[in-house]
């Protein structure tokens, strides 16, 4: 569905460049600090942003070369983007029909009704969270093939995120379709994603299956006296503490084996983003 290959993009002293892939029947999250580069890599599969050079395709296609139906095939949530204030849902039923040929007036409706979007209430009296699932009814709406969607939970309560969740689950039942997904909030994409990539200033640090992250990788707890001891041939990072180390790793079963007495702790995606990028390469 979307594939970077050594794609770079320059803006001042920050830089992209990235090799990763989106397949298809796949949820793909992209996962960073801010200001890591998902936003821009999320621009530019949309075509918002030129790309420097490397080759970037969506859909089978350059992005650059996507027509107007290609577009239709996609649907996206940025998080710096949002509709007229002064409209009411309602107001946007019209204009989205006009702008998909495959936009469901009824699906469109009933989800609003779901999620206890009122039709004719201006949209700049809704709260954040609101707007939030607003945006991500409106990109499911209409069909897409692919969905490119940067923290579109962002504000939302837990029912409200549980509620969208399962809608994106549902989206994803018919094949040959895709997501894009980012989000600061781990626990979603745990329970969403097939794969991970870790973004930092524009680069990836790592890409893992899902399944594999929450399975094998794991935070090592040590002494200096353990540490020294340790076989270190399948540690990632390291960072200094208090009592000693903290180490990452993605063998978690070797070491609860080799080294019962350690303390080791699960390795979910906040752990791995904060030792990847604030940890010591070993």
């Amino acid at each position: 569905m979307i594939s970077f290959e050594n794609v770079k993009k320059t803006y001042g002293n920050f830089t992209m460049h990235c090799t990763m892939e989106v397949k298809p029947g796949r949820i793909t999250g992209l996962i960073g600090p801010n200001g890591a580069g998902k936003t821009t890599a999320f621009k530019a599969v949309l075509n918002l942003i030129s790309i420097d050079s490397g080759t970037l395709t969506v859909l089978g296609k350059p992005s650059g070369q996507l027509t107007a139906r290609d577009m239709e095939k996609i649907g996206a949530v940025l998080s710096d983007s949002g509709f007229c204030g002064y409209l009411t849902v309602r107001d946007l039923v019209p204009v989205l029909k006009n702008f998909y040929e495959e936009f469901s007036v009824q699906d469109f409706q009933e989800n609003c009704q779901k999620l206890s979007l009122p039709l004719d209430k201006k949209i700049k009296e809704f709260s954040s969270g609101m707007k939030a699932k607003l945006k991500v009814l409106a990109a499911i709406s209409h069909n897409p093939q692919l969905l490119v969607l940067d923290e579109p939970t962002a504000g939302l309560d837990v029912l409200a995120r549980d509620s969208l969740l399962q809608m994106l689950r549902e989206y994803m039942e018919q094949e040959d379709r895709s997501i894009l997904i980012s989000s600061h909030i781990s626990s979603d994409l745990e329970g969403l994603c097939d794969d991970v990539y870790l973004i930092d200033q524009g680069k990836i640090l790592l890409h893992e299956e899902t399944d594999v992250l929450l399975s094998d990788y794991a935070i090592l707890k040590v002494t200096p006296e353990q540490y020294a001891s340790l076989d270190q041939s399948h540690l990632l990072r390291r960072s200094r503490e208090a009592y000693g180390f903290c180490l990452l790793t993605d063998q978690k079963q070797f070491y609860l084996k080799k080294y019962p007495s350690l303390v080791i702790e699960r390795g979910g995606i906040d752990e791995v983003i904060t030792m990847m990028i604030r940890g010591e390469k070993l």
